[in-house]
Order: C-alpha cells, then sequence, then structure tokens
C-alpha cells in the first residue's frame, strides 16, 4: 500500500472524529486549545488502537481466507463507506454536555468513531500492510484532524459536519473498489 493510499484512508476514517470535534467546538463559548488537544488524543488514540487489534485478528485468519480476502476488503470498506454516507445525511441537532472532555463523555465517543478503524485493520492483515507505521500514520491524522475540528466548529457550526461524513464515507467506497478491482484484474 503506498503512502498516498494510506494518507487517504487514514482522512476517510479520521471523518467521524472530525464531525464529533465539530460538535465539541459547537459547544465551547471561545476556542479551548486544551480541550482540542484533549480530544485528538482521544480520537486519534484510539484511531490507531483499533486498527492494531483488527490487524492482530486479523493476521490469525489470513492464511484460511487468503483466496477471497479482497471480498472481505471490499465488503468492509463498501459497507463502513456506506454507513457514514448514510450518517451524513441525518439531521439531528447535537447537545452541549456539562463537561465535554470529561472521559465519561469521550471514550463512548472514541470507540463509537473508530470501530471501522477496526474493520480496516483486518483488511490491513489481508493486504500484508507494514503496521506500526500504518496505525501511527492515522492516530497522527486523526488527532491532527480533531484538532481542526473543535475549531472548525467553534468558528463555523455544523456547516462542514454532513460534508466531512460523506467524503469520508465514499472515500473509503472507492478505495474497497479499488482493492477488488486490482485483485480481479492480476494488479
Amino acid at each position: 500500500m503506498s503512502l498516498l493510499e494510506l494518507f487517504i484512508i487514514a482522512v476517510a476514517l479520521s471523518m467521524d472524529a472530525f464531525a464529533v470535534s465539530i460538535c465539541k467546538g459547537l459547544c465551547m463559548p471561545k476556542m479551548n486549545w486544551n480541550n482540542a488537544v484533549i480530544a485528538g488524543l482521544y480520537f486519534g488514540g484510539f484511531q490507531s488502537g483499533m486498527p492494531l487489534i483488527g490487524y492482530l485478528l486479523g493476521s490469525q485468519f489470513k492464511e484460511a481466507i487468503t483466496s477471497f480476502d479482497h471480498w472481505i476488503a471490499f465488503i468492509l470498506l463498501g459497507a463502513i463507506g456506506f454507513n457514514m454516507i448514510k450518517e451524513s445525511f441525518r439531521k439531528e441537532v447535537e447537545e452541549c454536555e456539562a463537561s465535554p472532555m470529561a472521559p465519561g463523555n469521550m471514550i463512548p465517543l472514541a470507540i463509537a468513531t473508530s470501530i471501522d478503524a477496526l474493520a480496516v485493520g483486518v483488511t490491513f492483515a489481508f493486504l500484508q500492510v507494514q503496521i506500526v507505521p500504518a496505525v501511527s500514520f492515522i492516530g497522527a491524522t486523526t488527532f491532527t484532524l480533531s484538532i481542526l475540528g473543535v475549531k472548525v466548529g467553534n468558528v463555523f457550526g455544523t456547516r462542514y459536519k454532513s460534508k466531512a461524513e460523506f467524503a469520508g464515507g465514499l472515500i473509503l467506497i472507492l478505495m474497497g473498489i479499488k482493492i477488488l478491482v486490482q485483485h480481479l484484474l492480476g494488479l
């Protein structure tokens, strides 16, 4: 997997965290950089940990499913992408918590926004991706985009939340199609 492909996947996976970070920024009457870094650490940490767990799980079963691993990657990335696109059309109004950066608020959000990264980690095992650089890159990208999301939310509001989720979903679907086509064409 090329660095460009990894960057595209990292950005796509970060879109859920970016969208939630926008909501966190909405809840701040004034920009708080400490809270932005806290959001980045939660989301970046979970976004790098989940693909590692997925990779370890996928590595256990790689030999048994090598003949159809491209279909698994295609289906997982497509399903995750489709779900992100579907979520982008929701018109829910986010509520602000009393302490938005408390662990009780952030941990469930970090887990929820990184479940798709777990599935991507499984596909990384099938594609024989070097996992340590990959998860480090995904974590750093999510960390950066989460901080940016808090700032965007604080300045612009909800205008970009659904667009970010839609773009992330579309990118994952396209990556799944690319993996399948490359395998079927023997590239």
